[in-house]
């Protein structure tokens, strides 16, 4: 395993060109959506699920020119339950990659071609939220298999690769940030400056510490016994 500082430059102001979206909570996406279109009209949208289709009924006939489903994008489609659908190499090679770097530009572009039949991307921006798992878990009647099927897992593992490469990525991590960073990218000439990336970030990383720490807070609580075996066929 190799771990190392990127040695390349860093650029102030990355356009959204590149968007992957993969909220529960779609407040304000229709604001958002439309933001980054007055910024850039040729945009385009990754997404699947819920969040794909919401997005091209608020793209209406712009869908085609401006959305891509993330299984067309992978050509690797979802596993049952709406599973493994963002655990793939083209979408965290394209929220890892570390810009001019030749070495991930020949990945992005060459190698994950020869695995998929189209180049990798690079995105700009990531727009995620999570399963809401402590108020799931909070209701009447659940149980400790509700719990276990509401962990996310590709979307905290999606924030935390662009939070980590906030060189590259932006991360909106809650729907109370689209409007104010959409007023910020228009007064930055349409570009997302290294700054506000960096805060958004912080943010990023706060909400999937929280996160992970309500998960391992209600299993502790549990006892296999009571809570756990009655719920499985053994």
């Amino acid at each position: 395993m190799s771990i190392r500082e990127n040695k390349f430059r860093v650029l102030d102001g990355i356009p959204p060109r590149h968007i992957l979206v993969s909220v529960f909570d779609k407040t304000g996406l229709e604001d958002l959506v439309s933001g980054f279109l007055r910024i850039n009209p040729e945009a385009k949208f990754y997404s699947t699920g819920g969040t794909g289709k919401k997005i091209t009924e608020i793209l209406g006939d712009r869908s085609g020119a401006n959305y891509v489903p993330v299984e067309e994008y992978t050509a690797a489609p979802e596993m049952e339950g709406g599973l493994v659908k963002t655990l793939h190499p083209k979408i965290h090679a394209g929220l890892l990659g570390e810009r001019g770097n030749p070495a991930h530009e020949d990945y992005l572009h060459n190698v994950l071609r020869n695995l998929g039949g189209s180049a990798g991307i690079y995105f700009d921006v990531l727009v995620g939220n999570l399963y809401p798992f402590s108020e799931t878990v909070a209701r009447p009647g659940a149980t400790a298999e509700t719990a276990r099927i509401n962990i996310d897992i590709g979307g905290p593992t999606m924030t935390m690769a662009g939070a980590k490469n906030w060189h590259s990525v932006a991360v909106l991590s809650s729907p109370e940030q689209y409007v104010s960073f959409i007023a910020e990218v228009e007064a930055s000439g349409g570009m997302i400056t290294a700054r506000q990336r960096f805060a958004l970030a912080q943010a990023a990383f706060r909400a999937i510490g929280s996160y992970r720490t309500s998960i391992a807070d209600y299993f502790e609580k549990l006892d296999f016994d009571q809570d756990v075996l009655p719920g499985l066929s053994l």
